[in-house]
């Protein structure tokens, strides 16, 4: 394999120590990833290896810079997630998912896509009023939707934010827990409410749901509702039968949008029972205005053994397994 060298000058000190980070970690784990060699020498980067390695070290450092330049934190998660895009190779420019952001507190918060994947679902809800979010845990598949919503809330596109949840892990258990029927389901929402206070600040939205512009609720409080100018997200939606999703689904009213999240793979219903997620990916497929976004393994944005356990499990549910 023929060697390829190419070099980068990095604008000054402050983006050199940016983008090698604390005594040149960055570099290491960059190494560690694809087959080529750093050499740093001040503000001057050299790439050497195979033509295609070095460039997608190149693409890997000119994002750190495009960090770097907006004189935010680069961190290492900020380098597995731009390794984790160039290995993807996807059309869309790594450069185009760092500079997208939704605003959901001001100017002070910002939630950004760490992935292609996340970029794309990003831009399925800003263009369609029904989109499923599907994939494995930690690929930001509620978090999104919510960031989206609390945007278009405080932008005044909507004039509420509707977020549904199904009980289906309380089960038979469900009259054994002590209170009423909201202090019965509250757990099971409680997910959704700590994203929210992730997002805005405490007092705001206990005042917000005070005034009705935000609830949460168990997706049994659906029915027989008409949701008119409201942004809606009904999450873990695997656990919704055939009738609860079409119920959900045809609450929606005008100048509104829906997002639906959940993973095949973590279904809790009966056996008996199919799954209304499952059951709309088929019958709903090829409907205009709605958009099916997937999400996969290389999407994870929680701990690096995430997507290595999401990575055993499907290899050990796989139908070559199956037959050892």
């Amino acid at each position: 394999m023929t060697e390829h060298t190419h070099l980068i000058r990095l604008r000054d000190s402050r983006e050199s120590v940016a983008v090698y980070g604390n005594l040149d970690e960055n570099l290491r784990l960059i190494e560690e990833e694809f087959e080529a060699h750093l050499i740093a020498r001040g503000e001057q980067l050299r790439i050497q290896g195979g033509v295609e390695q070095v460039d997608l070290v190149r693409q890997v450092i000119e994002g750190l810079r495009g960090i770097a330049q907006t004189r935010a934190v680069v961190d290492l998660q900020n380098v597995r997630d731009l390794i984790r895009m160039v290995k993807a190779k996807s059309p869309v420019p790594v450069r185009e998912v760092l500079e997208d952001s939704i605003q959901v507190n001001g100017q002070h918060r910002k939630i950004k896509p760490k992935t292609v994947g996340q970029k794309r679902y990003i831009d399925a809800i800003r263009q369609n009023d029904i989109v499923f979010g599907i994939g494995p845990a930690g690929t930001g598949k509620t978090y999104l939707a919510m960031a989206c919503a609390v945007h278009a809330l405080i932008n005044r596109k909507v004039k509420r934010i509707v977020l549904a949840r199904p009980a289906v892990e309380a089960g038979e258990s469900l009259g054994f827990l002590p209170g009423d029927l909201y202090e019965k389901v509250n757990p099971y929402l409680r997910p959704l409410y700590d994203a929210l206070y992730d997002m805005m600040e405490f007092e705001k939205v206990n005042r917000l749901m005070q005034q009705g512009q935000i609830e949460v609720a168990p997706l049994a409080f659906m029915r027989g509702r008409t949701l008119n100018d409201s942004f809606v997200v009904l999450d873990e939606a695997q656990n919704t039968t055939r009738e609860q999703m079409k119920m959900f689904l045809t609450r929606l009213g005008y100048d509104s949008k829906a997002v639906v999240t959940g993973d095949v793979t973590q279904i809790d219903l009966p056996q008996q029972k199919v799954s209304g997620l499952i059951d709309a990916i088929g019958v709903l497929k090829g409907i205009r205005g709605l958009e099916m976004v997937w999400l996969g393994r290389g999407d994870v944005v929680r701990h690096p053994l995430v997507q290595e356990i999401i990575r055993a499990y499907e290899e050990a549910d796989s139908p070559e397994a199956a037959k050892l």
